[in-house]
């Protein structure tokens, strides 16, 4: 009977002893000895694992790539594609292992559709709660102990914040009364009468008598007639009629003049009374807006006794004013214990500077992490009956290896042959009001905002929106800012400059990379993001580089279940499986 323990047990031992050499005639001999071929295995394991980092590590050749051949057999087809196609076809019939193939497509057994969907329902069921349907083991012992492993993300990263200092431009409506001021004077004027030719003939005054008088001419009449005589009526006729006689109204006598009458004259004046907007039309930051009647009820009014009507009595001016004002708004930052003040540009671009953009580096808020995970000495592993502990350690340099290997990759899909560069980024600017409410700049550290399509209706565009989106997904990197637009010399609207990039392993490469070989941002004006060239890229060190930020992304692909919750629930399910059947002998 100890031949057929020796095939059970030895098949899994067969195959280390296989990689390692040791295969011969006492093979099943050496199986009897499960504590010589443990430590063997683990040495070997030990061995192939330092073997594997050390290779890792080093740049490989054509000597050292396993097969490689500079001129293979199949150069032939690099020109000729279509000739493998042909060249399969005319082998295929006699291939063995096209026959084989075709063999099993023909005779292999038909399962119904019905026993597939079954399974694949039970498969469903066991991996929704995979604990309910582990078995029992045989096994003693403890747990061990425990090691929590590193949470997914040693840093969630930071974003730069920007508030104003300086002169703002304070925009008003300013509004000011005209009103419309009447007055009504009663005064006597006198009557005279005079001509200009053949005075005393016609019984009147010289006109040049009234040279010097305040006096108005109001009508005139015919002088004495020069020749007369009968109508067909037989009524007096003249039919020369003299000079005309001039009717004057003089305001005050006039001496060694015929006084003809006296009446009684009231005089109107009127003017619009604008003193009360003396200083706004004066001040060159006020633009007239618009005038509005504001008293016009009644319409007639009764002024020293005398009626005047006037379609309107007052009006309202508005004045649309512009001024400069000392304002911060760097209150909330100063106060945010995660912020902490970088540096400040000259945003209004003048000298002395009147405005200023502080910035500010955050901490992006923590986000709420997944459960925490363990590594467990005590873990068991049994094949066949036969259990061993496995002692686990955690990688710490897979990080580091994540993080190069993902960089090369990168530099892969983002090398841009026609300039010879890596990892170039897309300009792309948004606009802020300064001091204003209107921000289309939000970006990292903030949500994404749903209603997009609201920001649209008051001013930001799409670009913009989609600028914010990426940004708040950390593919951006903020350059600065710069004045887009001023009012009487104060900058009123002021856009940011971003590089994005396509990752956020790019961005990072970027920030941290210039610094490293001399090469700064530019001016937010113009920035234009250009790549690496293949010998900046060369020159960077990578190891010096901080990539906290996207480690939780690249671990979180190769994470382990959470263990030590599964392994209690393995024991406990064999501990049950002894106290209902017992020990099994």
């Amino acid at each position: 009977m100890k031949a057929p323990s020796c095939n059970r047990r030895g098949s899994v031992l067969l195959l280390i002893m296989f990689a390692t050499g040791l295969t011969g005639s006492g093979a099943c001999g050496q199986a009897a000895d499960p504590s010589r071929a443990r430590s063997d295995g683990k040495a070997f394991a030990a061995e192939i694992a330092a073997q594997a980092q050390e290779a890792a590590k080093r740049a490989p050749t054509a000597d050292s790539v396993p097969n490689f051949d500079a001129s293979p057999s199949q150069s032939s087809l690099f020109d000729d594609p279509d000739a493998l196609a042909r060249a399969a076809s005319a082998a295929a019939t006699s291939h063995e292992g096209y026959q084989t193939m075709r063999s099993s497509v023909e005779r292999r057994p038909r399962i119904p559709l019905g026993d597939i969907e079954a399974t694949i329902a039970r498969g469903q069921a066991i991996a929704a709660d995979p604990n309910t349907y582990v078995s029992g083991m045989g096994v003693g012992g403890a747990l061990g102990s425990c090691r929590e492993l590193p949470p997914g993300s040693a840093s969630n990263g930071s974003y730069e914040a920007t508030c104003n200092d300086g002169l703002a431009l304070e925009q008003k409506i300013e509004r000011c009364t005209v009103p419309l001021t009447v007055s009504v004077t009663r005064a006597t004027r006198y009557r005279y009468w005079c001509s200009g030719f053949n005075a005393a003939f016609n019984d009147v005054d010289d006109c040049a008598l009234f040279d010097t008088a305040s006096c108005t001419v109001t009508g005139s009449h015919p002088g004495r007639c020069l020749q007369g005589g009968r109508n067909q009526y037989g009524r007096p006729w003249c039919t020369e009629p003299g000079e005309p006689i001039d009717e004057l109204l003089c305001t005050s006598e006039v001496a060694g003049a015929q006084l003809r009458g006296t009446e009684g004259h009231d005089t109107i004046a009127e003017r619009r009374n604008e003193s009360a907007c003396a200083g706004l039309v004066a001040d060159s930051g006020c633009v007239e807006q618009v005038e509005t009647c504001t008293s016009s009820d009644p319409v007639t009014r009764i002024i020293n006794g005398i009626a005047v009507t006037r379609p309107c009595w007052a009006w309202e001016k508005s004045y649309q004013c512009s001024r400069a004002v000392e304002r911060q708004d760097c209150g909330s930052l100063d106060a945010n214990p995660a912020c902490s003040f970088a540096r400040r540009e000259c945003l209004s671009e003048d000298e002395p500077c009147t405005t200023w953009e502080r910035i500010y580096r955050c901490a992006i808020p923590d986000q709420v992490g997944p459960d925490k995970q363990y590594i467990c000495d005590g873990d068991i592993y049994c094949i066949n009956g036969d259990c061993e502990t496995i002692d686990r350690q955690p990688n710490a340099e897979f990080k580091d290896a994540a993080v190069a290997l993902n960089a090369a990759a990168q530099a892969g899909r983002e090398f841009d042959p026609p300039t010879l560069s890596l990892f170039k980024g897309t300009r792309n600017t948004c606009k802020s009001a300064v001091f204003g409410v209107l921000n289309c700049c939000k970006g990292k550290a903030f949500p994404l905002i749903p209603g997009s399509q609201l920001l649209v209706a008051l001013g930001c565009s799409r670009e913009e929106i989609l600028l914010h989106q990426r940004d708040a997904t950390g593919l951006c990197h903020y350059v600065g800012s710069y004045c887009a637009s001023s009012v009487l010399g104060v900058c009123v609207t002021k856009r940011k400059a971003y590089c994005c990039f396509e990752s956020k392993l790019s961005r990072i490469l970027q920030e941290q990379g210039r610094p490293q070989i001399g090469k700064p941002w530019g001016s937010p004006k113009r920035e234009t993001c250009l790549g690496f060239t293949v010998d900046e890229f060369a020159r960077l060190d990578l190891s010096a580089m901080d990539f906290s930020e996207v480690y939780a992304e690249f671990q979180d692909a190769a994470r382990l279940p959470e263990e030590l919750s599964t392994v209690t629930a393995v024991q406990q399910k064999i501990t049950d499986f002894y106290t209902l059947n017992g020990p099994r002998r």
